[in-house]
């Protein structure tokens, strides 16, 4: 049986034109290279999955190759890249911080700074999950991070800026890396489920985007998953039953409810919810997802904000052409304070059910002011 390579392994930029969403930072990197003002310390940081690491290598990459392109790529061809992508190189070191983080660690670390580099302009230094050093190890490397070798290089990578010396910030150049978006990862998706010739559609992509809320190495997981489990066809209904997502139909199905005074149908299609399996918190942060959308649909600028297919745009504009906007932020106000204190609530499925009925209130309240005002209006 052939080794499986996972997709965030095998698909794994090389190159900076290959990084999905971070176009400005990749930028500013090359243009350093080329205009030859690279600093000694570089902090790249953002949420888990957006390509600090990888960035940080193909950058430590770049900075050595013998023969870069025109817009200073890599060539993944000298001996430099090459040593390098065979994990052979003598001038680029990867520590991981999260399990090398003491002093004696940095100490290492410290001394082979002083050694110049072998057949190369560069000595790099990429240090992922920077954050986890240990004050002790942060001060003594902070001496080689203030007065390093002109030759030497560090690149640090963490999750958690905040957790990072305020001396050591100060000498770093800081990269933050943003979320990736929907639409990006969505596009990523597609290229490497043509790449492996799998048939999938579009809206379950959506789905595994939404899921992996920005991080592109979560999505290429949730992607081998369903490969998995559909192989070479992915369909949008195998993809929420296997990631156990509630379909959005039920949403649509709650708004007609709760907005037509049919709140006894709409409790019922919670209860079945529920017995599916599904987190009643989960439900209503999504329901409150839900309205924001239909605000977002009621004014044609505002479409091209909801992250979702160009079918299930046109459902939510039917939806919103016929929903009150007042009784929509009312029911967005009510849906997220039942979110923020679900946790605290001793019955948390009452909490959910009051929340259903006094949308639903809202709007029969609002229904017989109106009709109140036609008769007064007759007579």
């Amino acid at each position: 049986m052939d080794n499986f390579i996972v997709s965030a392994r095998k698909y794994r930029p090389v190159t900076f034109k290959s990084v999905v969403g971070q176009n400005a930072i990749t930028e500013t990197l090359k243009s350093s290279i080329r205009s030859g003002k690279v600093a000694q310390a570089f902090l790249f940081c953002g949420p888990r999955g957006v390509g600090k690491t990888t960035c940080a290598r193909i950058f430590a990459k770049a900075l050595n190759c013998q023969h870069p392109a025109e817009d200073f790529e890599p060539c993944n061809e000298c001996e430099s890249c090459r040593s390098f992508n065979e994990s052979a190189s003598f001038n680029i070191y990867e520590l991981d911080a999260a399990s090398n983080n003491s002093v004696d660690d940095i100490r290492k670390l410290v001394e082979q700074v002083h050694i110049a580099p072998q057949g190369a302009k560069y000595k790099v230094y990429v240090i992922d999950e920077v954050h986890m050093l240990s004050s002790a190890a942060f001060n003594a490397f902070l001496k080689t991070l203030e007065e390093p070798p002109a030759y030497a290089k560090f690149i640090l990578a963490t999750t958690e800026k905040h957790k990072i010396l305020a001396t050591i910030l100060s000498r770093c150049q800081v990269y933050d890396f943003k979320r990736i978006k929907d639409d990006d990862i969505l596009k990523h998706l597609q290229y490497v489920a043509e790449s492996e010739q799998i048939t999938v559609e579009e809206d379950a992509l959506r789905v595994v985007a939404a899921k992996a809320d920005g991080a592109l190495r979560d999505a290429l997981s949730i992607f081998d998953q369903l490969v998995s489990y559909s192989g070479k066809n992915i369909t949008y209904q195998a993809t929420i039953e296997n990631l156990n997502v509630l379909d959005v139909d039920n949403y649509f199905k709650m708004t007609e409810f709760l907005f037509h005074d049919e709140v006894s149908d709409a409790l019922l299609l919670l209860d079945q919810i529920i017995d599916r399996g599904f987190d009643a918190q989960h439900f209503i942060s999504g329901l409150a997802a839900h309205f924001r959308n239909l605000l977002m649909a009621q004014n044609q600028m505002t479409v091209k904000l909801m992250e979702t297919s160009d079918a299930i745009k046109i459902k939510f504009t039917q939806q919103a052409s016929k929903t009150d906007k007042q009784l929509l932020l009312r029911a967005m106000d009510l849906t997220s304070q039942c979110d923020f204190n679900y946790k605290m609530a001793g019955n948390k499925r009452l909490s959910v059910e009051l929340c259903l009925m006094q949308i639903n209130f809202n709007y029969t309240w609002k229904k017989r002011e109106q009709e109140a005002k036609v008769r007064q209006s007759r007579g």
